[in-house]
């Protein structure tokens, strides 16, 4: 494998988790939200989102769909973490670049109640249905989203660094293991 395509920035794939996953993930994610009581997004002020860093299910995501995303960038990649979080009413996210352990980032619809919520790069909006994703440089990809208006929108990120890059020393993000945090 060789260098990511000069004209790649972002890549929307319909369909890149299965109807299987999908159902078993929107549980999941329903179930997790509704028994949170700690893990809140108060940085961001988006206080009744639950944010989850390196969840196990997440994390097993991550892991399982490495070589798939190796294929459509054309890199060999080492992963570093997963993040999930249920977006409520009015959450945004702010226009911004991610960390260095995001070189390659994936963003993947889980369960929304229909409420249609763009995540806009570079000026263009994607809209994803559950089970879409939206592959993308983190690193260099400025991403945001406006005031959400629905009820709830899960999504989960998976992020990977250029195994030979600068940023091979940030494999699993600095962490002891799958499924837990730094």
């Amino acid at each position: 494998m060789g260098t990511i395509r000069k004209d790649f920035k972002y890549k929307l794939v319909k369909n890149f988790l299965t109807k299987e996953e999908i159902q078993l993930l929107s549980i999941y994610c329903e179930i997790r939200h509704r028994s949170n009581f700690k893990d809140f997004d108060e940085v961001e002020n988006n206080v009744g989102d639950s944010v989850f860093y390196g969840d196990p299910i997440t994390d097993s995501l991550m892991l399982k769909y490495k070589n798939k995303l190796e294929k459509i960038v054309n890199k060999k990649l080492l992963p570093t973490y997963s993040f999930w979080r249920m977006y409520t009413n009015n959450a945004d996210l702010k226009k911004h670049v991610d960390r260095e352990s995001c070189e390659i980032s994936v963003t993947v619809n889980i369960s929304n109640d229909g409420t249609k919520w763009p995540i806009f790069m570079n000026n263009k909006a994607f809209n994803l249905s559950p089970g879409d994703a939206a592959i993308y440089l983190g690193c260099e990809v400025e991403h945001w989203r406006e005031k959400f208006k629905g009820d709830y929108n899960a999504q989960v990120f998976l992020h990977y660094v250029d195994a030979f890059g600068k940023n091979k020393n940030l494999f699993m993000d600095k962490r002891n293991f799958w499924g837990g945090s730094r």
